[in-house]
């Protein structure tokens, strides 16, 4: 079978162009206004050298920062914007969710531009017709549909849009991170569409920061940094290596190196674990440091897996408070781990008086992996879909013994 999509060696290049001599002020613009400054122009690879193939009925979830080429390479798919090298060959009709009003007229009313966004995919107007009902009752603006889109909610263009996308059935359906402009019920129900179009054999290519959703609905997963493919794998491989990369400091240790205006601030973080896998103590020695006289706080420490998902959280007893002082203080902080399945691990640092208050705060600063997965209780390991954290369980039942009973246990 060929591939429904193949990418040869894309690569797209942007000039940035640079004022010589830095920012000027307005009044250096005002004087300079008749000279002809020197500009500086610079190569910036978007994409560069991407190759990949794609069979039918895989959903490929293509992840990485801000900056990485997903939104670049994605319109170049979509023939929005030319590459500057490469090769594109596609089996099949696409249809392409980038941006909240992609592919529709302002001036058209929902009505005209469910038909004209489904003659743009290369449908008839009776392939159109067929789907009209499930396109409007699945968007939710029926009661809208003969208003012009311009005064649609970005909310309600996108519902109509992702309709259109998913109910005319393109062959390759690709989306960008515009189900995050839709609200939490919307975007629930975008999953479970989009799981039904990858169980009806055709293909998904998904962009989402969101790794909990990218992991449950995809099976291949693409990670971008600055323009190049870093890992084509299982989605769990390229998460979990996507996670690993977003951490400040995967060995465990972190060090402040900018002096803060806050009360108080972390200075350094070390982390280490404790104790015999899969279940640990985690040793936490935080330095804190004070910038004003004597400031009272409390620690509390955030847990996030390798899709982002915050499962545990743990609070020191201070009673009520501690204070500290202008030198910097050690906070050893010893927490007792529940088993957990092989995973990255985060911790999030977080300090001030109260919730409404914070002095200082480290997203997912350090990093922990557990490698070995509990067996206690299982037939079976543990996987993401089944959750975090992995409870001892056991079985009993009646056996029947010359008409009595025996618990038995397993």
């Amino acid at each position: 079978m060929s591939p429904i999509l193949e990418v040869h060696h894309l690569s797209k290049k942007y000039s940035i162009r640079h004022a010589a001599g830095g920012y000027l002020s307005l009044r250096e613009k005002m004087l300079g206004a008749f000279k002809f400054g020197k500009m500086q122009t610079e190569d910036f690879w978007a994409v560069d050298d991407v190759s990949f193939a794609i069979n039918p009925g895989e959903s490929v979830g293509i992840i990485g920062r801000n900056g990485a080429g997903k939104s670049t390479l994605l319109k170049i798919l979509s023939r929005i914007t030319p590459p500057t090298k490469g090769k594109i060959i596609t089996r099949g009709r696409m249809a392409s969710l980038l941006e909240v009003g992609t592919g529709f007229h302002p001036e058209l009313t929902g009505r005209e531009n469910i038909f004209f966004n489904g003659s743009l995919l290369g449908m008839k107007r009776r392939e159109i017709l067929s789907k009209f009902d499930e396109i409007v009752d699945f968007s939710g603006v029926e009661k809208f549909l003969d208003t012009p889109l311009k005064h649609y909610s970005s909310g309600m263009q996108l519902r109509l849009a992702f309709s259109v996308a998913a109910f005319l059935e393109p062959e390759i359906l690709v989306i960008d991170e515009v189900l995050a402009v839709g609200d939490a019920e919307f975007q629930k129900k975008c999953l479970g569409k989009m799981e039904d179009v990858t169980k009806s054999g055709r293909t998904i290519l998904f962009v989402s920061h969101n790794m909990a959703a990218v992991e449950n609905l995809c099976s291949r997963g693409i990670l971008l940094n600055e323009g190049t493919v870093i890992l084509d794998d299982n989605i769990s491989n390229v998460t979990r290596e996507y996670q690993k990369n977003l951490a400040k400091n995967v060995s465990g240790v972190w060090t402040q190196s900018l002096e803060k205006d806050s009360a108080l601030n972390f200075q350094s973080i070390e982390l280490e674990l404790l104790g015999n896998q899969p279940q640990h103590q985690l040793k936490l020695r935080t330095i804190l440091k004070s910038n004003s006289q004597h400031p009272k706080a409390f620690l509390a420490f955030d847990f996030t897996n390798s899709l982002g998902q915050t499962f545990m959280q743990a609070i020191p007893q201070i009673d009520p408070f501690i204070a500290f002082s202008a030198t910097p203080q050690e906070i050893t902080t010893v927490v007792d781990l529940p088993a957990l399945i092989p995973d990255n691990y985060y911790v999030t640092t977080w300090i001030g008086p109260h919730y409404s208050q914070t002095y200082d705060i480290l997203k997912e600063i350090v990093c922990f992996e557990i490698n070995q997965s509990p067996t206690a209780g299982r037939t079976f390991p543990h996987s993401h879909d089944h959750g975090v954290l992995v409870p001892t369980s056991e079985i009993k039942w009646l056996k029947y013994l010359e008409n009595s009973f025996e618990t038995v246990q397993s």
